[in-house]
Order: structure tokens, then C-alpha cells, then sequence
């Protein structure tokens, strides 16, 4: 039987990746995603298992041919997206496919599978809750919290695209509505 999408968006420090390396614990038959990226590798990263490594002519001539389900260009040259094949061949061999992607190409990839796909966006409790979880991290300086924070807003906006909205208020909670809202949607 072929799989199913699950699609994650989330402005960053809303707990998302921390969820769903709870859900890939919980025999779901999940899989994530592998994207396809212009970047070279970084240490023992490996073609095929954490991206496919394309130079960025290559990837040009693959949204050209019109491959990916969604892309980005990050920065000049730096490209980062999802290749229709490598889903299509991840659904046929019968695993839910997983994505951790920005909110538009969250869009693109629920309109692109429609009802085939859930979209789930984690959304923090509040903006201030997002700042003190940011500030918390201790990883950013305070330049790059206040850009956080500015894309955060613009994220939120997109909530009310997605089939479901699960703010993380408390992370054990999250979790167990993401695993009841997914287990019911692969057993449809």
C-alpha cells in the first residue's frame, strides 16, 4: 500500500524538530524526506542518504524540467528542495513521508497531494514565548533573534493554511496531539 505525507512547518524555536523525532520513535512507518540541496557535503554527509548533492547548474536544470514539488534559493547559488521522483519512489515503497520544510513550500507540497497529505503547523504560544525560547537557546546573537522573530510573524500568518494547527504550549502535550492527529490520518 503506498504511504502518505505528513508535512511540518513551524517558525524556528517552536519546538517542531523536537516533535517530530518523537514521532519517528513511535511505529509510524515514517520516513523523512530527502532533500536535494547545491551545498557541498559537510563531514560524513553522503549522497542519497542526508541530501542529494546537486551543483547548481544541475538544479537549475531540474526546476527548469520542472522536478521538484517545492525549492528555494536560499542564498546566491545555494539552492535547497524536495524531488518529486525521490517522494514518489519513498510513497511506492510504502513509507508516510515526512517533511520539515518552510511554510510555503508546505503549501506547495499539501496542494501538489491534496488529500493524500497532512499539513501540521507548530505554531509557539505566543511571539514573547518564541523570543525566550530563542534568547534561551544561547546560540544567536541578539541580530539574528530579532530576524527570527520578524520571519516568525510572517510564518504565523500561514497557520490558518494548514489542516492542523498545534501550538506548543507544553512539549509533552504537542507530541501526544501530533501522534493521535497522525495515527488517525494513516489508518484513514
Amino acid at each position: 500500500m503506498a504511504g502518505k505525507l505528513i508535512i511540518f512547518s513551524a517558525p524556528s524555536g517552536s519546538g517542531k524538530s523536537t516533535i517530530i523525532h518523537y514521532l519517528l520513535t513511535q511505529n509510524l512507518n515514517l520516513a523523512f524526506s530527502i532533500s536535494a540541496t547545491s551545498r557541498p557535503p559537510r563531514g560524513t554527509e553522503q549522497h542519497g542518504v542526508e541530501y542529494f548533492f546537486l551543483s547548481p547548474e544541475e538544479f537549475r536544470a531540474r526546476i527548469a524540467n520542472n522536478e521538484f514539488l517545492e525549492y528555494e534559493e536560499v542564498y546566491e547559488n545555494r539552492f535547497y528542495g524536495t524531488l518529486k521522483a525521490q517522494v514518489e519512489k519513498q510513497l511506492e515503497a510504502g513509507q508516510n513521508v515526512v517533511f520539515d520544510v518552510d511554510v510555503v513550500g508546505g503549501c506547495n507540497i499539501k496542494k501538489f497531494y491534496g488529500e493524500r497529505a497532512l499539513s501540521i503547523f507548530i505554531q509557539p504560544p505566543s511571539v514573547e514565548e518564541l523570543e525566550k525560547r530563542l534568547t534561551g537557546r544561547g546560540t544567536d546573537t541578539p541580530e539574528v533573534i530579532k530576524s527570527r522573530i520578524a520571519k516568525a510573524e510572517y510564518e504565523l500568518s500561514f497557520a490558518p493554511k494548514f489542516d492542523t494547527v498545534i501550538i506548543n504550549n507544553d512539549l509533552e502535550t504537542a507530541q501526544a496531539q501530533a501522534l493521535q492527529i497522525i495515527r488517525e490520518f494513516i489508518g484513514k
